[in-house]
């Protein structure tokens, strides 16, 4: 359970978002506090069922989510073992049924090609039903359109959008971008972050100095 938020719902009346590290039980998926996930179509403790794909324990590849990120209903994480292998001639995946074409279990893994793992940084907005694929890392204060479909690698406090995502724009300017990346507002305490919340909330960057 979470130590700074074991409640795994924030608001007592709303099942439909969770404080996501407090649902999770697999140990390649970890999130930071007061992360959360809303669901208003299935239940959002199911996130790991879900919404985390094609991650396989064989292929020891990882879900890392950062503090404080906003994840929309039906956002998926497609991992490594949903790609089949470009190596090959074929894209059938033989290695997964090695009881009929006699592969040895632990070769499993070379059906698919393995792109690494799934990094989100903090203060990460990601839209409904978004798509994340393998090996993609995103940024810390990026923002995920609804329904995109992430390719590539996202910046620190872009917004991306469209398939594949792409740039739309920053969302502040470079300086400011830096002074937040020095900050990193999330680590702070409890108590600290209750002090300055007026000026995150009013955007006021100046008044976090």
């Amino acid at each position: 359970m979470n130590q700074l938020n074991p409640i795994i719902y924030p608001r007592s009346a709303d099942k439909e978002t969770v404080y996501l590290k407090s649902v999770i039980s697999n140990p390649n998926i970890k999130v930071g506090e007061f992360t959360m996930y809303n669901d208003f179509v299935n239940d959002p403790v199911l996130f790991e069922r879900n919404n985390v794909l094609y991650h396989y324990p064989i292929n020891h590849d990882k879900l890392i989510i950062g503090k404080f990120c906003s994840i929309a209903c039906g956002a998926k994480f497609l991992f490594n073992s949903a790609n089949h292998t470009f190596a090959s001639l074929s894209t059938y995946p033989f290695p997964i049924f090695f009881e009929t074409w006699g592969f040895d279990v632990q070769q499993i893994a070379t059906a698919w090609d393995n792109k690494g793992d799934i990094i989100i940084g903090n203060d990460v907005w990601i839209g409904y039903e978004a798509v994340i694929l393998s090996g993609v890392t995103i940024g810390d204060g990026a923002i995920i359109g609804a329904r995109a479909v992430v390719t590539k690698d996202v910046a620190p406090y872009t917004i991306v959008g469209g398939l594949p995502a792409k740039p739309i724009r920053k969302r502040f300017s470079e300086e400011n971008i830096a002074k937040l990346l020095k900050l990193q507002w999330w680590n702070w305490s409890n108590e600290k972050i209750t002090k300055h919340i007026q000026a995150i909330q009013s955007g006021d960057i100046a008044q976090l100095q």
